[in-house]
């Protein structure tokens, strides 16, 4: 399917089906599989040939989709895990284990931020935060000699920052070391990391992919570009015989194209068994199949919307990269020239409690620990997704105790509008 536009791959990438076999992608609702000889499941086991043994491992249904996502991003390997927060941590404790560190930008997702800066510390990984408009100088300074990645958000989650992926791509292949980047907000609809540098993708497929609140999941992408040869002093995991895995060298076996993800499926997947449902899998694809028509409505709405609050005498900002007047519209012109997504943050005059007093009056929009799919939704980052950090962890990634988180759906416009209209006529 590389010759066709991503339109079309939405459509019908990841499986094409034969003569009489079924025309939708069939869920494998399966455990195990079944094998005429122990030498023939002995193969799978070796990695000698492919296939599968276990659910808990892969799935053919969750392949397809897999398979379409990396036709989507422009990677050679993809794996679908059962969240986004499980499809971060694989990508990054795939190549970062116990003495490693981590260079982020400080303006991710809450939930992100937590994994990295408690947990993965917990495991023995440290961690040097930056901000996302750190210059090449900065950059370069949080660098140690035991860097395993870098990691950002194309759109940060809710700060709605965008990355200057170039940028962090150029320091991190500077240091010999990936770049992670979580698409999640844009989609590859609207933006491929991989086109800007970026090494790794990743997805929290419950958004937009899948578009309708329906399925949780998550999925990473490797561009297949990053020589794990080169800097094999740094990743060992991937360049020295796995033990645990019938002294297999992932990087010599598979090469480029494939080591990450298949490292990640023998070693992380079997572990923790993060695998996604073969259901829904099946639902994310229906959600994928119409992505790039609801994409350029999201955008639509998202912009109708900061366009209207922008000039509302009782907001006293808003965060949208399509608004001229956004600290982010150069960059989003040069890596979302299509629009980024339908969120938009602002911060109302009189703080969290004008906040609080604004949610309660809206009509349409429901209060709801989610984003990005067809209902339009806000939330309070603060005091729900975000909860857990500081007040001065909440200013460094750009998030205010009153800061408004809206992600517009698929309604008309001008409803959204009114119903901001008569809530905002509340405080």
């Amino acid at each position: 399917m590389s010759d066709f536009k991503i339109n079309t791959k939405c459509v019908q990438a990841g499986y094409r089906p034969g003569n009489g076999e079924p025309r939708q992608i069939p869920i494998i609702q399966s455990t195990t599989f079944k094998y005429d000889t122990s030498e023939d499941m002995g193969k799978l086991f070796d990695l000698e040939a492919s296939g599968y043994f276990y659910t808990r491992l892969q799935n053919p249904t969750n392949d397809y989709v897999a398979a379409k996502l990396a036709e989507l991003e422009g990677g050679t390997a993809a794996m679908l895990t059962s969240s986004g927060q499980a499809a971060n941590f694989f990508a990054m404790f795939n190549i970062c284990e116990n003495g490693g560190h981590i260079v982020a930008s400080s303006s991710i997702y809450g939930g992100t931020f937590n994994l990295i800066d408690v947990t993965m510390r917990k495991m023995g990984i440290d961690v040097t935060f930056v901000s996302p408009d750190a210059t090449e100088d900065e950059l370069n300074a949080a660098f140690k000699d035991n860097t395993k990645l870098v990691f950002g958000e194309t759109i940060a989650n809710p700060a709605l920052t965008v990355l200057d992926i170039e940028k962090f791509a150029k320091a991190a292949h500077a240091h010999g070391v990936p770049l992670i980047i979580d698409n999640t907000f844009p989609t590859p609809i609207n933006c491929r990391p991989i086109e800007w540098g970026a090494d790794i993708v990743t997805h929290s497929t419950t958004k937009y992919l899948d578009g309708h609140g329906a399925t949780v999941g998550g999925a990473i992408i490797d561009s297949g570009k990053f020589d794990w040869m080169a800097h094999a002093d740094k990743f060992p995991g991937l360049t020295t015989p796995d033990e645990s895995y019938h002294g297999i060298t992932y990087a010599e076996k598979f090469g480029k194209e494939g080591a990450f993800i298949t490292k990640a499926t023998a070693q992380l997947m079997r572990d923790f068994g993060c695998i996604q449902s073969p259901q829904h899998a099946f639902i994310l694809n229906l959600g994928i199949e119409s992505l790039h028509v609801r994409m350029a409505r999201h955008v639509e709405n998202g912009q109708a919307v900061a366009e209207f609050l922008e000039k509302h005498p009782k907001i006293t900002k808003v965060n949208y990269s399509g608004l001229k007047s956004d600290k982010y519209y150069e960059i989003a012109q040069k890596y979302l020239p299509n629009g980024g997504c339908g969120v938009v943050s602002f911060e109302i005059e009189g703080g969290r409690a004008a906040a609080e007093k604004f949610m309660k009056a809206l009509k349409i929009a429901a209060i709801e620990t989610h984003v990005a799919d067809a209902r339009t939704c806000c939330l309070n980052p603060a005091t729900s997704t975000h909860r857990q950090m500081t007040d001065e962890q909440l200013e460094a990634a750009g998030i205010p105790a009153g800061l408004v988180r809206m992600s517009c759906g698929l309604e008309d416009k001008e409803d959204l509008i009114a119903d901001l209209e008569q809530a905002l006529a509340t405080v």
